[in-house]
């Protein structure tokens, strides 16, 4: 593996491969299902005479409107500047982007993995945390027998990294 590719990270936004299907499927949804809904919400209430200047539903309707088509535009900007790792980019001497970290809490003595991913992707209810985040930003860049200390809610922690894979 050559151990430049590893520390020069790819320009733009760097997503796992699962990370890039679940925000394509959020986009298909949105744009094969919710926009056509919306518009058909506000068709036929327009039809029906329903909505009037003071129609407040109106204005819940056209913000939904809104909101998705928000979220639309911010995943066609995500895509066209993301980048789909390859396990060949994933480091396992260092934590960087996708690595798999076993770790232990120094405290309590628990083993974990957490997935380190950009801040598009993440999802702490799924252990997978953003390199930006405390302890993700701790992590990033050490090697298995390291231990790092960063700042909680509740105070610091201290966790040792055990191993990196992809």
């Amino acid at each position: 593996m050559n151990e430049e590719m590893i520390h020069e990270p790819l320009s733009g936004i760097l997503l796992t491969p699962e990370g890039h299907a679940a925000l394509q499927q959020e986009l298909e949804y949105l744009t094969t299902v919710k926009r056509p809904e919306i518009a058909d919400r506000i068709r036929e209430s327009q039809q029906h005479g329903e909505f009037s200047e003071d129609n407040s539903e109106l204005d819940e309707v056209k913000f939904e409107q809104a909101m998705v088509e928000n979220r639309i535009g911010e995943l066609k900007a995500i895509f066209g500047n993301a980048h789909i790792l390859e396990p060949d980019n994933i480091p396992t001497d260092r934590v960087g982007i996708g690595s798999l970290v076993t770790v232990e809490d120094l405290e309590f003595s628990d083993k974990f993995e957490v997935r380190i991913v950009s801040s598009i992707e993440s999802d702490p209810s799924r252990d997978l945390l953003s390199n930006e985040s405390p302890m993700g930003t701790a992590l990033y860049g050490h090697a298995p027998g390291d231990s790092v200390v960063f700042d909680t809610p509740d105070g610091k922690k201290r966790y040792k990294i055990h191993t990196i894979t992809r």
